[in-house]
């Protein structure tokens, strides 16, 4: 990775690394499905939207005990997952 950042493609595939964290997790995944209001459903049309990456790092982000948890099951640089919502979501788009 980069010392500065993430690209895109490495922020999509840390996102999809993160979605099958949760989803191998019946609480977690149900607690996203819960506090994204996204139907079960709908995770694998969900995954080829950068919106919707962009949603599951949010999601992580929020929750520092789960972020912790995934960065240390995936020996990841916890700062890892913001750069890749930065690759994802620049904030001059917000």
């Amino acid at each position: 990775m980069k010392s500065s950042g993430v690209s895109r493609g490495e922020a999509e595939i840390i996102a999809l690394k993160i979605l099958g964290f949760l989803a191998n997790d019946h609480a977690r995944l149900n607690r996203f499905l819960a506090l994204s209001g996204v139907d079960l459903n709908d995770l694998g049309a969900g995954a080829q939207s950068p919106d919707f990456l962009a949603g599951i790092l949010n999601h992580l982000l929020q929750d520092e005990p789960l972020l912790l948890t995934f960065s240390a099951e995936h020996d990841l640089d916890p700062r890892l997952p913001a750069l890749a919502l930065r690759a994802l979501a620049p904030i001059d788009e917000v």
